[in-house]
């Protein structure tokens, strides 16, 4: 806590409940309206589009306060970072400033996510009363590869620009030249990376940010003139002490329902690695020990999480299993003791690449502790991350202009004791949509064949998995694409004699010639169907089309006889869009 901010005082009586009720409806609605700035005013497709951003409001000491539904891996983590930074400048914030940080080192998650940190001012006394905090995802950000999320990264040095922290406006000046510096010249002098491939547009979504996070402060400073800074700040811990009691009911009643104090799961990478669970639960306390001894070591490649995923998985998974309608925020962590063993995947080295581990291995983690509190089958485990581009070096390795674009796509979500697995849904921590299709194939050399969901990929039982979903593109121009997913050698589980759902695969379909061997014959074109696996960077031709088949989620419950075939409750893809339309078009001359 910085010198400045003022400590939480214990309120002497308890909340009253419309009062409580009306506060946090209050505090989350000034995330819901800095949201609705930043995507009114940034110009990228994965903040305007496809919605990869988040906003929040923190306590003086850095706690989460409240949030609206954005993006549960950012809202768990943004803490770190906003901690972070208050031990850094201390007493050196002053109105005006605005903080930058990637870090995964200083509560990032992955390196294109990066958040833009306000302090609050009270505008008597001049002490800082809150933060306001916005984390969106950038489409490139450096990197060895365009989209800055390298399949093949080792390092982080190769995913991108790292910023541990950096005034990107100070006392109201905003540092072009400084953000100059750490996005495009910093990374471009690792051996093979390139700096930011379109730094205006990175630029244009930062200054996006920077005004929602003022928007906030607007917002929160008519909320102080209303009550008094002391009502509000009293009801600000009423909320955090409100979700601490709720997890503490939710625990107990996990006990009285599983018979036992103690739960434990295990669950696998695709390449082996163990992510192991212990619970231990003190019902008398309502508290419990989650101990992660036993998850495999740091790996070399990026499917590396650091401490501050593993607790955003923690809380939103804790956030799920209430029944009761509060906001997402610190309390939830109070009565948990979250042990993470150094060394582990989970707790990787300072260099240790991990542009996987935000959106793979976070995924896994909560199935992992669903499947400990026995809440629910696995889901697709998986965002199936996609990204591709051009530019950023020449062959002389001097840099030049490029594009980058990402995306992730749906899968299964898992059933549970009483409920059906969705189809075709961004599973869990990630909670961002698609790109549309009119917007994709405008800006990019790219054509959409098909996009649907994957009839026969959930898993069958009482209660069946959500199926996943089948994306086919072609790309119209030569260019690199990258595959950056999960769940591709190991199926989603079931619960309770429930089957697993199907596995993913990513299948390149090239053009090529009669000498290349056994070809398909498809539309008239000879092509190959290769199966690139989970991971992967291909340089794709002119006229190659990538096919992504996503993952199934897990069943609950034993089928008890039905046939698959009663099973069916997803309609047959209809093709649409702009390849059926030009088909139709061709067919009717």
């Amino acid at each position: 806590m910085t010198d400045q901010a003022p400590s939480y005082k214990t309120p002497s009586k308890g909340p009253d409940p419309i009062l409580l009720t009306l506060f946090a409806n209050r505090f989350m609605s000034v995330a819901e309206a800095m949201g609705r700035s930043l995507q009114q005013t940034a110009i990228s497709t994965n903040i305007k589009e496809r919605l990869d951003f988040s906003c929040a409001l923190f306590a003086p000491d850095g706690d989460l306060v409240a949030n609206a539904p954005f993006i549960p891996i950012h809202l768990g983590s943004m803490s770190f970072a906003v901690k972070y930074q208050m031990k850094l400048h201390g007493k050196s914030l002053k109105e005006g400033d605005v903080l930058m940080t990637n870090s995964p080192h200083a509560g990032g998650s992955h390196l294109p996510d990066i958040t833009v940190i306000t302090p609050v001012f009270d505008s008597k006394t001049k002490e800082i009363i809150f933060f306001t905090a916005s984390r969106g995802h950038h489409a490139d950000i450096g990197g060895i590869l365009p989209g800055s999320m390298p399949p093949t990264s080792v390092s982080i040095f190769e995913e991108g620009a790292e910023i541990v922290s950096f005034k990107i406006v100070d006392g109201g000046v905003f540092d072009r030249n400084g953000l100059v510096e750490y996005m495009v010249e910093k990374p471009s002098q690792y051996p093979g990376s390139s700096g930011c491939r379109n730094i205006r547009d990175v630029e244009s979504d930062l200054k996006a940010q920077i005004a929602a996070n003022h928007k906030g402060i607007q917002l929160i400073h008519a909320i102080v003139d209303d009550y008094g800074l002391d009502t509000v700040q009293e009801y600000m811990y009423h909320i955090r002490s409100n979700a601490e009691k709720s997890v503490r009911n939710l625990l107990r009643d996990v006990v009285k329902r599983a018979g036992s104090n103690v739960l434990s799961a295990v669950d696998y990478l695709d390449d082996g690695s163990p992510i192991q669970l212990r619970v231990e639960i003190n019902e008398e306390e309502g508290s419990a020990i989650l101990d992660f001894t036993g998850t495999g070591c740091e790996v070399r490649g990026n499917l590396n999480a650091p401490i501050s995923v593993v607790h955003s998985a923690v809380i939103y998974c804790m956030r799920s299993m209430l029944d009761i309608d509060i906001p997402l925020n610190a309390g939830c962590l109070v009565p948990l003791e979250i042990i993470i063993p150094p060394k582990s995947l989970l707790s990787p080295s300072r260099t240790a690449a991990v542009c996987g581990g935000n959106v793979l291995t976070s995924q896994r983690i909560v199935d992992v502790v669903l499947k400990a509190f026995h809440a629910a089958a696995a889901s697709q485990g998986c965002t199936n991350n996609l990204t591709f581009g051009a530019g950023g070096k020449d062959k002389d390795g001097n840099s030049v202009a490029g594009w980058g674009y990402y995306e992730t796509i749906a899968g299964g979500s898992g059933a549970g004791p009483s409920w059906h697995g969705t189809d075709g849904v961004h599973t869990h921590i990630t909670n961002t949509r698609i790109g549309d299709v009119e917007i994709l194939e405008r800006r990019y050399p790219v054509m959409l064949h098909q996009f649907g969901l994957r009839s026969g990929s959930a898993g069958v039982g009482k209660w069946h998995g959500g199926e996943g979903a089948v994306r086919e593109i072609e790309f119209l121009e030569p260019m690199q694409v990258s595959i950056l997913s999960e769940r591709r050698t190991r199926q989603p589980y079931g619960l309770e004699g429930g089957g697993p759902g199907a596995l993913g695969r990513n299948t390149w379909i090239k053009q090529c010639r009669e000498e290349d061997g056994d070809l398909v014959q498809d539309s008239g074109i000879l092509t190959r169907e290769i199966n690139i696996g989970g991971k992967a960077t291909i340089w794709m031709g002119k006229g190659d089309r990538f096919l992504i088949e996503t993952p199934g989620g897990g069943a609950w419950g034993v089928d008890e006889g039905r046939l698959k075939a009663d099973a069916e409750h997803v309609k047959a893809w209809e093709p649409r869009g702009s390849i059926a339309e030009r088909a139709a078009a061709q067919a009717a001359f």
